[in-house]
């Protein structure tokens, strides 16, 4: 698909809500997973209606809030064949180099790191967009694909039955679906109302997301700065006029702590982000746009599926951001699922049929457990202060540095190839 338009954007503009027909795919929540699901689907010609409380203005444009996202190769690849990547109004940045070190605040990290370069992969690790761009896209294209109904803001009421599903709209249409994905978040309640047990993992750790401005480029590289009180990511991100060098910070810290830090005077908040770099490598640093809180917790879905309905991204699992991979998982659940709805409607079978919703589960939910336990891990891992422990862990990255089979290993499975 061709780069969006603005007088194509502007035409897709409708004044009220559609009427709809019968759809093969029902998707709640147009959040990045859902919407980019929507028009992944459609593409290859299967019919889709899609559901949120949110108004999704074609021509939305949010200032800078200072939020980004990191995408990995395998879900840009989505995005692309999606139509959704041409459409990103702003540039995105490439990830081409990620150093991990270990240490404390106000200290230089320890001299044994673990760092992934350009040698390590055919291309960058990863792009970094701008939440607002991505939105913008989103929007866009889900009002420009054909075989899209797009339905927002509403409220639906699902009803699913062996043979099929009824969505009831709160304005009085209904619509009948082979299939209902929920893509409606951490606090789903389709899957609420299906029964899924839902299993959750605190850890006391909430992060501060902002964007910096900085004296020094950063060369398209990322830093994973593991501290006592939890991780601290620093990611590229590409320039403006006005501030040329430019990065996102994701820093987590302790639930009591956190708040405090984000409320911080700007100049004072500065240094303490400087504190935590392990070094000097971006030079002076100064907060820009808004700074977001989020508290810390891993859940999981004791299963993605039930009577026509399967669930995806954050419905079906919610991660520790130390590896930057919880958008990702989610896109990956979608990569998937697209494989096998695609393939299953070139044949003329049920999209809703169990078979296809357990081959779904089969491909995706050992996957998601193996990632969920490994950040878990490495979080418990690294946040702590043990001498003896820390010296294990710097020794162990130090090691996966000198290994390049190794390192070409992790950098592949994080991409999503």
């Amino acid at each position: 698909m061709a780069a969006t338009s603005a007088s194509a954007i502007q035409n897709a503009v409708t004044p009220s809500r559609p009427s709809v027909r019968d759809v093969d795919v029902c998707i709640i929540g147009a959040g990045p997973v859902g919407a980019s699901l929507a028009c992944r689907l459609a593409v290859d010609g299967i019919s889709v209606a899609i559901v949120d409380r949110a108004d999704l203005s074609p021509m939305e444009h949010p200032d800078f809030d200072g939020r980004a996202y990191a995408i990995a190769a395998g879900p840009k690849k989505l995005l692309e064949e999606a139509g959704i990547w041409q459409a990103l109004p702003l540039s995105s940045c490439p990830i081409e180099d990620i150093l991990v070190t270990d240490g404390r605040p106000g200290e230089p990290a320890s001299s044994l790191f673990l760092e992934f370069t350009r040698e390590d992969a055919r291309q960058p690790f990863g792009w970094m967009v701008e939440a607002r761009a991505l939105r913008v896209a989103l929007n866009a294209t889900l009002h420009i694909v054909p075989g899209i109904t797009v339905l927002a803001p509403a409220e639906a009421r699902v009803i699913r039955r062996p043979e099929g599903a009824d969505i009831h709209l709160d304005d009085g249409q209904s619509f009948k679906a082979s299939l209902v994905v929920a893509a409606d978040g951490r606090k789903s309640r389709l899957r609420s109302e299906a029964g899924i047990p839902l299993t959750k993992l605190s850890y006391g750790q909430t992060a501060i997301v902002c964007a910096i401005a900085h004296e020094f480029p950063h060369d398209n590289g990322a830093l994973e700065h593991f501290l006592p009180a939890g991780p601290f990511a620093q990611l590229p991100m590409a320039g403006t006029e006005e501030h040329p060098y430019l990065s996102a910070i994701v820093w987590s810290d302790k639930d009591a702590l956190a708040q405090r830090f984000a409320d911080l005077p700007d100049d004072v908040f500065a240094k303490e982000i400087e504190r935590r770099m392990g070094s000097n490598r971006l030079g002076k640093v100064s907060p820009i746009g808004r700074r977001w809180v989020y508290p810390l917790s891993a859940q999981y879905a004791q299963r993605y599926t039930d009577t026509r309905l399967l669930l995806v991204g954050d419905a079906a699992h919610g991660i520790h951001p130390i590896a930057g991979q919880g958008l990702n998982l989610g896109f990956r659940d979608i990569i998937a699922l697209s494989d096998i709805l695609v393939t299953a409607h070139a044949k003329g079978e049920d999209l809703g049929a169990p078979v296809l919703l357990a081959r779904y589960q089969a491909r995706c939910r050992p996957a998601n457990m193996l990632m969920l336990a490994a950040t878990d891990a490495l979080d418990r891992l690294f946040s702590n202060n043990n001498p003896v422990v820390r010296l294990a862990r710097d020794i162990g990255i130090a090691g996966v540095h000198r290994l390049p089979a190794l390192r070409k290993a992790f950098v592949k499975h994080a991409m999503g190839l």
